[in-house]
């Protein structure tokens, strides 16, 4: 799990215009394009794919309702640090990716973010 939010703060992720940034954090840049990978695998004839699964339902940490889930694999993640990192990194593809992913299947993700006042700051 650890790992996962490594993934979804970004640590560091960068493009291929700014290779400072990629050598410094290569482990955060292969994870991110594995997650997007895995994420977007094909569902197979008997099973979804859990990854996209997982994408689509996360929660926010700071919602007021209690969280359960029956899935096992469910998580709960900062969508204010999640908001700032990809903020941050727009300027990376994989970051743009995550964020497109992020806001057409999770629809957690896609209220807070209508939701923000600051919006231009991701545009």
């Amino acid at each position: 799990l650890a790992g996962l939010w490594t993934v979804f703060t970004l640590g560091g992720v960068g493009s291929k215009a700014t290779p400072q940034l990629e050598q410094s954090s290569p482990l955060a840049n292969q994870s991110l394009l594995l997650l997007l990978v895995l994420a977007n695998l094909t569902d197979a004839s008997d099973t979804p794919n859990p990854y996209r699964q997982v994408i689509m339902s996360f929660k926010n940490t700071q919602d007021n309702m209690a969280f359960s889930s029956s899935n096992p694999h469910a998580f709960q993640i900062n969508f204010n640090s999640l908001y700032t990192a990809l903020c941050e990194q727009q300027k990376s593809d994989q970051a743009t990716l995550l964020l497109y992913m992020l806001l057409h299947q999770n629809g957690n993700v896609h209220t807070y973010v209508l939701a923000r006042t600051d919006i231009e700051n991701l545009v």
